[in-house]
Formats: C-alpha cells, sequence, structure tokens
C-alpha cells in the first residue's frame, strides 16, 4: 500500500493564504471584515466585509499556476449560483432583509514561493446578486 500525500492539505492551505490575502486587501481599502469562512448548508462565504452601507460577499479565487485556467475562469456558473445562494441565507440568518449588497471576487496568482504576482478585484462580479 503507498501512503502517499494527499494534495487537498496543500490547496486548502493556499486557499487560505489567498483569503488572509484579500481579507488584508479590503482592510487596507477601508473595508470592515465581519466574517471569514461563514458556512450555510453547502456554501461558504470565504469573507464578508463592509463598505459605505454595502454588505459585500466576497468570493476569494487563487492559482498557484495557469495549467488548469486563470482564478477568474474557475467561477463557474453554478459557483455563482451558489454564491448568490449562501448570500442571501446570510442575509436571512442576520436578519439583514433591507440591506444593499453585492458579491465581488479577488482573483489572486501566486509563484511558487506563494508571493502574489497578481491581485484583480472585482466589484459586482456575480450578476444578478445584488440588490442596491
Amino acid at each position: 500500500m503507498c501512503n502517499r500525500p494527499k494534495k487537498k492539505p496543500e490547496r486548502t492551505q493556499v486557499g487560505a493564504w489567498g483569503e488572509a490575502i484579500a481579507a488584508r486587501y479590503l482592510a487596507e481599502r477601508g473595508y470592515t471584515v465581519r466574517d471569514r469562512n461563514w458556512r450555510a448548508g453547502h456554501g461558504e462565504l470565504d469573507i464578508v466585509a463592509e463598505c459605505a452601507d454595502v454588505l459585500i460577499f466576497v468570493e476569494v479565487r487563487v492559482r498557484r499556476s495557469d495549467q488548469f485556467g486563470t482564478p477568474e475562469e474557475s467561477l463557474t456558473a453554478r459557483k455563482r449560483a451558489k454564491l448568490i445562494e449562501t448570500a442571501q441565507a446570510y442575509l436571512q440568518a442576520h436578519e439583514l432583509f433591507d440591506r444593499h449588497w453585492q458579491i465581488d471576487v479577488i482573483a489572486i496568482e501566486m509563484d511558487h514561493r506563494n508571493a502574489v504576482k497578481r491581485l484583480e478585484h472585482y466589484k459586482c462580479a456575480v450578476e444578478g446578486a445584488s440588490n442596491s
């Protein structure tokens, strides 16, 4: 029996680094981070932040190579729908029914040493998600 290490911990760790980088990026630009890794059912919100009375759900996409496409390309229609559903669950759980909100995406490309090569912040990136 072969005891090969699983790749999941490395992928999880890279995702956690990316989320920490994104949270710091947002904080440096005046956003207030309310929650990280908030879960409802099978959905998860990487970052929930506020800026100028708008609640912002941030999906962080990280890639260390372009072998499987860019971070932006990894956001499938199914994932977008799950983000909207999970954002609505957050609003309901926190009784934020009349709150303006949107879903942003932060795409991060890292090199083999985990240094950031590129970070892009796409505001209102998921269509049909905002009530503003």
